[in-house]
């Protein structure tokens, strides 16, 4: 029996992870308390990232969508580049692109974008 209560979660949820790999949902739920997953910092990290991931899938949907809407079609080589952005990149490119003209600020906004993390990385 392990006396520490976050130690035991920690276990816990680990144990519910991996039994997830091999037994159907409904087994694992009855032979495990929700209570004990939640609280656990392996649980919430995975739920972070999910909601990290659904955060930047949000926002890349809908700058892409008010690119082809200003510029009715954007190349394939942009739409890669945006894709490689992070969550605060692209909420700043939200915002910048409400001034753009042309897909050339687009193109001029991006390699500004590329130039920046290439200095940063050296």
């Amino acid at each position: 029996m392990i006396e520490e209560t976050d130690e035991r979660q920690n276990i816990s949820a680990c144990v519910q992870i991996l039994a997830g790999l091999r037994f159907e949902k409904s087994l694992i739920t009855q032979l495990f308390r929700e209570e004990i997953m939640q609280e656990s910092v392996i649980y919430q990290d995975i739920l972070q990232k999910g909601e990290e991931r659904g955060k930047k899938q949000e926002a890349l949907q809908l700058i892409l969508r008010q690119l082809t809407r200003r510029f009715d079609a954007i190349e394939p080589e942009m739409q890669q580049q945006i894709r490689t952005l992070s969550i605060t990149q692209l909420e700043e490119l939200a915002e910048a692109l409400l001034d753009f003209s042309s897909q050339n600020d687009l193109l001029n906004y991006l390699t500004n974008i590329s130039l920046t993390q290439s200095n940063q990385e050296d």
